[in-house]
């Protein structure tokens, strides 16, 4: 049994290196901290993309960033300036590198590598098991992720992508705007669409993604990569010099923030994904500032959050409009870019609009197919709570 720490965090992917960043910040430098996972992390795993206005706590290691965005679907084919926004990157390996060189600074932070075998609550704290060794602590922070159960309360799609860095032959990608969506690809019934990341003016990050309830066998996204590198940019030669592949949750089924009196989800695994989108690395940001915030002021990572989320409630209706295809995804974020500024639909995607510009959102849509996708919504609440209130009771 080791010494105690105050707080262990299971899992040094970006949900508890965010974490562990944002408690030092926060001032809370006398706590001992332990960051636990599998292996050290080497490798470009991962890109983080989002959008934000100013400098965030990781402008550090912005790989690329741009302040213009291409978007292309039904009705609008356009470069957007979204400025005060910019649209930013970073490479996984960056991050890791950024936060290694963060933690050895840091002398209440440790670090420990190894299979976690388990997380286990005690009356005054928790007891977490690494490779034979088991550590105490106060507080324990989980981002290891399991998917919620299937119930027909909710939706349940993914965003499933694979990316290739690719050299082109000659000059072809616009440096200055990244293509945010481009919808110009077979839908082939799924929401289909593809990133183009711009590194200079012969390289990118070329990513084709899906949102659907099932993955596509391997070769699939292979040759959804091929054509659109031929059919839509005219790219017969390039070289793929780097390659990923990615499964995202989008779901509106509730993630528990707690496991237990002790341990607290965090990240994916505590609902930090955005239910419509799959964005989720600005949201741990907030997630892991407002916990460390809440500890530093009473001791305890909880802070207050709305009863009834409205952004929530929309996240579900618009996955129900694209589960049940009542709209194309082309004609659904279409409408959106074609009828609104894209600051609006950024604010909007960031849970940051108030009540105008929400009804404003709304008013752009297809009226007839998102109010049978709310009355639908209404309805699997509705009888999902009828079993429940049916099912037999225990004891």
């Amino acid at each position: 049994m080791s010494e105690p720490y105050d707080y262990i965090i299971a899992g040094a992917g970006a949900a508890g290196l965010s974490l562990a960043y944002h408690l030092v910040q926060a001032g809370l430098r006398e706590e001992r901290i332990l960051l636990l996972d599998r292996a050290p992390k080497t490798t470009n795993d991962r890109t983080w993309c989002f959008w934000e206005v100013g400098e965030g706590p990781f402008e550090k290691v912005v790989f690329r960033k741009w302040n213009r965005v291409w978007f292309h679907a039904e009705g609008i084919s356009k470069r957007l300036e979204i400025a005060p926004y910019a649209y930013k990157m970073i490479r996984g390996l960056d991050f890791y590198g950024f936060m290694n060189r963060f933690i050895a600074e840091q002398p209440n932070v440790a670090v420990r590598y190894g299979e976690i075998s388990h997380i286990e609550e005690q009356d005054d704290g928790v007891l977490v098991g690494l490779g034979g060794q088991t550590f105490r602590g106060r507080w324990a922070f989980s981002s290891l992720y399991r998917p919620p159960p299937q119930n027909p309360r909710y939706h349940y799609l993914l965003q499933h992508f694979k990316g290739w860095v690719v050299r082109a032959s000659r000059p072809v990608f616009d440096t200055e705007a990244a293509t945010f969506m481009d919808f110009r690809v077979a839908q082939q019934g799924a929401v289909r669409f593809v990133y183009v990341l711009p590194l200079d003016a012969q390289t990118a990050l070329v990513e084709y993604t899906l949102f659907s309830p099932e993955l596509l066998p391997p070769e699939a996204y292979d040759a959804g990569l091929r054509e659109y590198l031929k059919g839509i940019l005219g790219l017969e030669s390039y070289e793929i010099l780097e390659g990923e592949f990615g499964i995202i949750p989008m779901t509106d089924a509730p993630f528990p923030r707690r496991q237990s009196a002790h341990v607290i989800n965090i990240g994916m695994a505590g609902g930090r994904t955005k239910a419509s989108t799959g964005y989720t690395f600005r949201r741990i940001q907030e997630q892991s500032r407002r916990m460390a915030e809440a500890l530093r002021q009473t001791g305890q990572p909880f802070y207050p959050e709305p009863t009834l989320n409205r952004h929530a409630w929309m996240d579900s209706v618009l996955l129900n409009v694209l589960q049940k295809q009542r709209r194309s995804g082309p004609k659904v974020f279409g409408d959106l870019f074609r009828r609104n500024p894209p600051q609006r639909v950024l604010h909007f995607l960031d849970e940051e609009t108030g009540w105008l510009e929400d009804l404003q959102i709304m008013a752009s849509v297809d009226i007839p197919a998102f109010l049978r996708a709310t009355l639908d919504v209404l309805g699997m609440r509705w009888q999902g709570a009828r079993r429940g209130a049916m099912a037999p009771k225990r004891g």
